[in-house]
């Protein structure tokens, strides 16, 4: 196994960090290993957003639901679906369709997590911040977002002020299928339930009793967000 992929496996989500400031060559380094990342058709419908600004930071852990370490990793970024950079190139192009919002989803995704390892293969660490869609529209305005643009979601990164164990995921059968789906084997999800029931009452910080299925199922048993439909429409976004 080389290097690359044990720390792709060695993945954790960093929420602590130190004051230690991340040095310019490499936060340089980092961005430019997601610039590299994969892009459909070579569209290149990214653009990320790095806030330094302390009044910003402050507001946008609030808008993310109070996650303070929005406010105290060394590096904040947003990354945004972009076609207004090519709608300044050609007023003709029509960015509304849904498939061009996939798109943007699917290549901010790959470029996020490049970034996110290049980082951890310096020793840093980052976490994923989805909780910026909770106020989508705020955070857009903070931003100064044009038509055409929307926010995703932010990653914070930074030195790790913990060492949170590896989260075990499902097993790879359960995944990964051949030729064409596979039916669910409900034993499999309850033997990963135990491994997860394990896992939280064990970890170093946040301990609780519960499951993978518990978990899962309590959050898709609600509303997920409503509003982002309507603000992607007001972006000029997914209407068709």
């Amino acid at each position: 196994m080389n290097s690359t992929i044990q720390t792709i496996l060695n993945h954790r989500s960093i929420r602590k960090f130190t004051s230690q400031p991340i040095e310019s060559e490499q936060l340089d380094a980092i961005l430019q290993a997601g610039l590299a990342a994969s892009s459909s058709s070579m569209l290149q419908v990214v653009s990320i957003i790095r806030v330094t600004d302390k009044e910003k930071r402050t507001l946008l852990a609030q808008y993310a639901g109070n996650q303070g370490y929005v406010e105290s990793a060394a590096e904040f970024l947003v990354f945004c679906i972009d076609y207004q950079r090519h709608a300044s190139i050609n007023p003709d192009v029509q960015a509304d369709f849904t498939e061009l919002t996939l798109i943007g989803a699917v290549d901010s995704g790959i470029m996020a997590q490049n970034c996110l390892l290049a980082a951890e293969s310096m020793g840093l660490g980052g976490v994923y911040i989805g909780g910026l869609r909770n106020n989508a529209q705020k955070v857009d305005e903070l931003l100064g977002l044009p038509k055409n643009t929307a926010i995703l979601f932010g990653m914070c990164l930074g030195h790790p002020a913990q060492a949170p164990e590896v989260k075990p995921r499902l097993p790879k059968h359960v995944v990964v299928h051949e030729n064409q789906y596979q039916d669910l084997n409900l034993d499999d999800i309850q033997t990963y339930d135990q491994t997860m029931q394990n896992y939280y009452a064990n970890r170093s910080s946040n301990q609780k009793q519960s499951t993978w299925s518990q978990e899962v199922t309590s959050k898709l048993a609600g509303e997920s967000r409503p509003h982002i439909l309507p603000y992607l429409n007001r972006k000029g976004l997914t209407k068709r």
